[in-house]
């Protein structure tokens, strides 16, 4: 038995595993992009649980950013970044519901994919920001443009790195506010972690009626931290199979793959960030595996794992992880 039919969203799902009808999210049936996540926007699908789409999403630029010549700073309306697809309604989900996002793959689209790297005025971790003051002058900008496709990104004619695409923006409404693209929090949203690639599930709590489920800011390649304030960004044809579990109430958005288990949190300064990871996985190894809270803590000092995703943006995102391994063993 694979490890995907083992998987939470597989064993407790409404659809138990099944794919039922695939959708096709175009650039024409979204219409409008979105730059906010929130119960307000209308719209732009229904699917039932089991169902997979297949989206288009643009790259966090929305194609703005043609050529190296283009600077940020002249194309660019902060904070009109990271535009989103949807909301897709997931039928039946409810508060106190968890919507399981399997993504099945990522591929770059269009006939010449490129992918775009910039360097962003008063953005990214190694300058003064409006979160972070200093009275230096900003860094320069800088656009790069890189040649990609499914075997690699091709940074230079040096230096070939590995296409590891992942998603950077997954998200459901929150309840009752409306928050911007760049902003992750227990909805999700901008958090920007290299796990959420294909093969990865996440896990998502269902704050508004049909979840409102949004997705984008697709990356060809990320390091730990999106230091400069953008990864490899690029328009992608992503496919995702759809699950909706009942009655299972999560604070924040978890990962499971093949190897482990994750939890993610948001805040800022960055150890509350990691604070809430470590304190979500703690209470998940208690509450579903049986662990003593107190030994699951003492047990994470020495084998839990560390995922620095979004360090650059309103709040930083960390992902908290333990091996499956560890939890079946304890389990036997």
């Amino acid at each position: 038995m694979s490890w995907l039919e083992q998987s939470i969203m597989h064993t407790r799902g409404v659809a138990r595993g099944r794919v039922g009808q695939t959708h096709h999210l175009t650039e024409d049936v979204q219409g409008r992009y979105l730059y906010t996540i929130g119960p307000y926007s209308e719209p732009v699908l229904h699917i039932e649980p089991g169902d997979r789409v297949v989206v288009q999403t643009r790259d966090a630029f929305e194609g703005k950013v043609r050529t190296e010549q283009d600077l940020p700073s002249q194309v660019l309306t902060v904070p009109f970044l990271n535009p989103q697809n949807g909301p897709i309604m997931v039928a039946g989900a409810e508060k106190g519901d968890v919507v399981a996002v399997h993504i099945e793959s990522i591929r770059p689209r269009g006939d010449n994919p490129r992918g775009t790297c910039c360097l962003i005025p008063r953005f990214g971790a190694l300058t003064g920001t409006d979160y972070t003051a200093t009275l230096n002058d900003p860094l320069p900008e800088i656009t790069r443009k890189i040649d990609l496709d499914e075997e690699g990104v091709y940074w230079s004619r040096r230096v070939t790195l590995p296409y590891r695409p992942h998603i950077g923006t997954l998200s459901l409404s929150p309840e009752l506010d409306s928050i911007n693209t760049l902003t992750p929090d227990t909805h999700g949203g901008n958090m920007d972690v290299p796990d959420m690639g294909p093969g990865s599930i996440t896990y998502l709590p269902v704050r508004s009626p049909g979840a409102r489920l949004f997705i984008g800011d697709a990356h060809a390649c990320q390091g730990d931290g999106e230091v400069c304030g953008t990864a490899v960004e690029f328009a992608s044809t992503t496919t995702i199979h759809v699950e909706l579990i009942k009655n299972w109430t999560i604070a924040w958005p978890r990962l499971e793959n093949d190897a482990l288990l994750m939890t993610i949190g948001s805040a800022r300064p960055l150890e509350d960030a990691a604070r809430i990871a470590y304190t979500e996985l703690v209470r998940w190894m208690s509450e579903d595996y049986g662990f003593d809270r107190w030994d699951a803590y003492m047990m994470l000092s020495q084998c839990g794992q560390v995922r620095l995703g979004n360090f650059v943006d309103p709040k930083y995102t960390v992902g908290s992880a333990i091996r499956k391994k560890y939890l079946a063993a304890a389990a036997a």
